[in-house]
């Protein structure tokens, strides 16, 4: 199972890849809050190490907990108390772009691990519809 031939990993590379642009932007965006900033460096430093791993040797904790971070960045401008920043507007897009691939990614890997029930519902829908 953790084989990288069986494995769908575009998901993990692209939360990699979300994950790095994440961290240097306060940076790149001279973000000025402090909350924020340490809040995005010390999620991204995460999604970074938990995105390595998923590559390296899958398993789905590791996805689940990468929906983790994307919700904890969508809620943390509200939490910490750095709304209406521009550190906000990262957290929440970021956030929202990691759930939404870290959720493909286990359906991929559903998917993979269970082709059978795919193609037996298609086959009783078209019988049921015969």
């Amino acid at each position: 199972m953790s084989s990288l031939k069986e494995r769908e990993t575009a998901p993990d590379v692209y939360n990699l890849f979300l994950a790095s642009v994440l961290f240097i932007s306060p940076w790149l965006f001279k973000l000025t809050n402090s909350q924020g900033r340490i809040d995005l460096w010390i999620t991204s430093a995460i999604i970074v190490v938990l995105s390595l791993a998923a590559i390296i040797a899958y398993r789905d904790w590791e996805e689940w907990v990468n929906v983790l971070m994307g919700v904890w960045l969508i809620v943390s401008p509200w939490l910490l108390g750095f709304p209406h920043t521009r550190a906000m507007h990262f957290s929440i897009g970021f956030g929202v772009a990691i759930v939404l691939l870290a959720l493909l990614d286990l359906f991929l890997h559903y998917e993979k691990r269970h082709p059978d029930e795919m193609s037996a519902e298609s086959g009783r829908e078209t019988a049921a519809n015969q």
